[in-house]
């Protein structure tokens, strides 16, 4: 069957692939610092990926570099294994 319907767009935002560039997560208000890796991000939102072993909160505080004062909070909004897709938090 030959179906001949135009599909439509959706209009997306831009993402960056960033080859998993190394980024870190707080998730005890800075004490302790995971590494992890950035898969690709948005304006509003991250893939994120960790080989810790450790029980990812439900939000916690991303920083491109470690001893950085400027930080992102997140909030996980989906989860297989050890990826995680996160929000950007105001």
């Amino acid at each position: 069957m030959i179906v001949d319907e135009q599909r439509t767009k959706v209009p997306r935002e831009p993402r960056r692939d960033l080859q998993k560039r190394p980024t870190w997560m707080s998730v005890d208000d800075g004490v302790t610092k995971i590494e992890c890796f950035v898969l690709d991000a948005s304006p509003n939102g991250a893939k994120i990926v960790t080989d810790a072993a450790i029980d990812v909160r439900d939000t916690f505080v991303l920083a491109l570099v470690p001893q950085h004062p400027k930080q992102q909070s997140c909030e996980v909004v989906w989860r297989r294994g050890r990826t995680y897709g996160v929000k950007f938090l105001p």
